[in-house]
């Protein structure tokens, strides 16, 4: 984990980078355009949308401008609620791909675990990725219950469980259990939606090299082998996020770091989703 182009090998064979840049709640139009298009020259090569995030025109505009040949660029989107189940995940990719302009996706995720419909969907994403329209697949969302669900009927084990995670909700257990069935964890909301940036933990841990609060929990997240995809808008900011190669935590700070764990979400669990 030298650099932002340094990756992880899924278990479908192929590569994604282990820092990326998210999308969510960043307008459609200029500024998703400006934003991916500062991620790419700034060396980011992971990009992460979904269909709910409605910018996946934007992003796919900015890919085409940037200058990177696609191949170089890993690129996830996520087919949403309302469209799951088998046939209609189809029409929501075809929606996706048309949208974004590109031949495939790098990785397309169930957004999140609809009771009575994510079997049909993932049956739905093996078909995709068996007639090469996606690279690779995975989920977003799930416990522990809801992989092993899934798994029992899959001819293909999820690549990816993209999760709520960050100091404050380390998902220690999903962790371990996906890291025991070789299926990559990722975290959304890494800096728990701004709640962690004057923590004095985090603040002391960051003078000691000179590095932000952010800069230290994106830090940790690579150092647990967690890939992550902070959002921002401000181009300043996003050039900073992945300012975190030239540092390592020891293993005093990670512990101080995981003992922040409180179990608490910002977002919705997946649980009690009004789906």
């Amino acid at each position: 984990m030298k650099n932002l182009q340094s990756t992880v090998t899924l278990n479908s064979g192929h590569s994604m980078p282990w820092f990326g840049l998210g999308v969510y709640k960043v307008q459609e139009g200029q500024e998703v355009v400006d934003s991916v298009k500062t991620a790419i020259a700034s060396g980011y090569r992971s990009i992460d949308t979904a269909a709910l995030y409605g910018n996946e025109e934007g992003v796919g505009q900015a890919i085409r401008e940037s200058g990177v040949p696609r191949e170089e660029l890993f690129i996830t989107t996520k087919v949403w609620n309302s469209d799951q189940g088998y046939d209609s995940t189809f029409k929501a990719f075809e929606t996706s791909i048309t949208k974004l302009g590109l031949d495939y996706v790098d990785l397309y995720l169930v957004h999140w675990p609809v009771k009575g419909k994510y079997k049909e969907t993932w049956r739905a994403l093996e078909k995709l990725q068996q007639d090469g329209r996606v690279r690779s697949i995975g989920v977003s969302n799930f416990h522990i219950h809801h992989l092993e669900d899934v798994m029992k009927d899959a001819n293909v084990k999820p690549a990816v469980n993209q999760v709520e995670l960050h100091p404050l909700l380390n998902q220690a257990e999903l962790r371990e259990y996906c890291k025991s069935q070789g299926i990559q964890i990722e975290a959304w909301a890494p800096l728990a939606q701004g709640h962690l940036l004057d923590n004095e933990v985090l603040k002391n841990i960051g003078a000691k090299y000179g590095k932000s609060t952010a800069q230290v929990i994106l830090r940790w997240d690579i150092q647990n082998e967690i890939v992550t995809i902070p959002k921002s808008i401000n181009p300043k900011r996003i050039v900073e996020n992945a300012d975190i190669f030239d540092f390592e935590l020891t293993a005093e700070d990670m512990e101080q770091i995981n003992g922040l764990n409180e179990n608490r979400r910002f977002g919705a669990d997946p649980d009690n989703f009004n789906f």
